[in-house]
């Protein structure tokens, strides 16, 4: 059986950007999960000490705070340092910039729009800095729920489809006097989801690899399945099923923007033993 990995996958800059910064800060701890594997958390704590920390408030006086990826809430960030907590911040700059965007369309008096998970770290982060506040949607028929001004502003939660995003904004162009829609998907998650489309038309057997509540990596899943029907979304080699690749010929393998290279091997290794 072919084993083939997609053209674009695992580790995105702002990831490769955090877990540097942990690596360089040992004893410190994350105000929540840097990212979304466990695996690498676990790592982090194990050979660095960087450990996990899931309430701001026991931040003391003096210790080191790694802001975590996908950003924290606006207040939440200005109580550390008012603590005198040194705050290391590995925020993804692609996080960053709605979190900007917000504020200032927001301070501007637009409507603020975030696609999204609302749930999610990351937007309830992006949604502190709407000064005015901000509202979630996941779809057109969120939108038609709502009572907007003439002035919208768009922004995406950054690992989103962009056909989703799309659908949003060629809805509301023509309902409202302006809307100024923000590409704040990033470029690392568009190619990954390409690249796991073109790779998953041609598999008869997919395996994404990533924490099951990454958000990006159930995206990349949502794709594979709708272009290979044997698709299965694990997060590392003690998932996989043998039965999985009886009589196939072809397994691509994808992964989340925080699927480290070590698991990817891992697995690729696991599925290599299984078919032999």
């Amino acid at each position: 059986m072919k084993i083939e990995l997609a053209e674009n996958y695992g580790f995105c800059f702002g990831v490769k950007r955090a877990i540097k910064i942990a690596e360089e800060n040992q004893n410190a701890a994350t105000y929540g999960p840097l990212i979304h594997n466990s695996k690498e958390i676990a790592r982090l704590d194990k050979d660095f000490k960087v450990g996990l920390v899931e309430d701001f408030t026991t931040f003391k006086a003096g210790e080191k705070a790694i802001v975590r990826t996908h950003g924290i809430v606006k207040d939440e960030l200005a109580a550390l340092r008012e603590a005198g907590v040194e705050v290391i911040d590995a925020t993804c700059p692609y996080v960053t910039k709605p979190q900007e965007i917000c504020q200032e369309m927001s301070e501007a008096g637009y409507d603020v729009l975030i696609f999204g998970d609302e749930k999610h770290p990351e937007i309830k982060g992006v949604k502190s800095y709407a000064t005015n506040g901000a509202m979630v949607v996941t779809s057109v028929e969120d939108l038609k729920e709502l009572r907007l001004k003439e002035h919208i502003a768009l922004v995406a939660q950054t690992t989103r489809k962009v056909e989703e995003y799309m659908t949003l904004a060629q809805y509301l162009i023509p309902r409202h006097k302006e809307v100024r829609v923000f590409n704040t998907i990033c470029n690392a998650t568009f190619e990954n989801q390409e690249a796991v489309h073109k790779i998953a038309n041609q598999a008869d057997v997919m395996i994404v690899i990533g924490g099951k509540n990454s958000s990006n990596t159930k995206e990349l899943f949502s794709i594979a399945k709708e272009n290979c029907s044997n698709s299965y979304h694990i997060e590392d080699e003690t998932e996989l099923d043998a039965s999985w690749f009886i009589n196939k010929s072809f397994c691509g393998i994808s992964a989340g923007a925080s699927t480290p290279d070590w698991i990817i091997q891992n697995v690729i290794n696991a599925i290599q033993e299984s078919v032999q």
